[in-house]
């Protein structure tokens, strides 16, 4: 019986590692996905202040500048100069490794968090989201399920990004499925071909060009290492949905 637990327990922390491992791939691989799919986003303020300082310059070399005019375009480089740096700090906080630790969370925690950090990073982003009003206990790493869950949002994004859809928007569910917490992304994209529906779980598969196709793959692995399901399906009005499923924590 000594053995058993021994190997058991040498059996957890090898998972443990492999875990912590595969959350530093998934940093830096979807990481990149979203760097080269929201750029363009991070630009914007920077542009804005560049715009904006030339234009105080040129205020402040006139004879009598207005200081009211002045005050206001003062305020706005400071909106946007933390703007960029918040973009740059949430960057650097999701590449950063962390250690892989189950714990007790519930799931509206990591799906607010994700709305707010991509909605931070697209300025334009169109994300709405129906929280269950009730608490949805699962065991998670919390890092791993913010990376899976962001990974669904971000494909939804991205499958939008060039079609003709006139009011692109994303929106995420939660809910009760008989003993699992589920989460569900819809966007209004052009859906996806019947024949591709799992295939869009594959590692390197992608219908965008310049995309390495990790994404979905990699939540993929990490909702199946949870003990969760994970799919997609086309919604008969119109767009996609990717679900993803956990089973409920007895909490204590």
């Amino acid at each position: 019986m000594a053995e058993m637990v021994c190997g058991a327990q040498i059996a957890d922390v090898e998972v443990r590692k492999r875990l912590a491992e595969l959350a530093h791939f998934i940093r830096h691989s979807v990481c990149g996905e979203l760097v080269a799919s929201i750029a363009h986003e991070i630009n914007q303020p920077l542009g804005a202040i560049v715009t904006n300082s030339e234009t105080l310059k040129i205020l402040l070399e006139s004879p009598a500048p207005d200081l009211a005019e002045v005050r206001e375009i003062v305020v706005d480089i400071l909106r946007d100069g933390q703007r960029a740096a918040d973009v740059i700090r949430h960057l650097r906080n999701f590449e950063k490794r962390s250690t892989f630790e189950l714990k007790n969370v519930d799931l509206a925690e990591p799906v607010r968090d994700t709305i707010h950090f991509l909605s931070a990073l697209a300025v334009n982003a169109n994300i709405s989201s129906s929280i269950a009003p009730i608490p949805l206990p699962v065991k998670a790493d919390v890092v791993q399920l913010h990376q899976a869950i962001m990974s669904l949002v971000a494909n939804a994004m991205d499958a939008m990004s060039d079609s003709t859809v006139e009011q692109p928007m994303v929106f995420v569910a939660t809910g009760r499925m008989d003993n699992s917490a589920k989460v569900s992304v819809f966007d209004r994209g052009p859906g996806i071909p019947p024949d591709k529906l799992r295939e869009i779980f594959t590692p390197f598969f992608s219908t965008k060009k310049g995309r390495i196709g990790m994404g979905l793959s990699i939540a993929r692995t990490i909702i199946k290492a949870h003990g969760g399901q994970i799919w997609a399906e086309n919604v008969p009005t119109g767009g996609a949905a990717l679900h993803i499923s956990l089973p409920l924590a007895t909490v204590h």
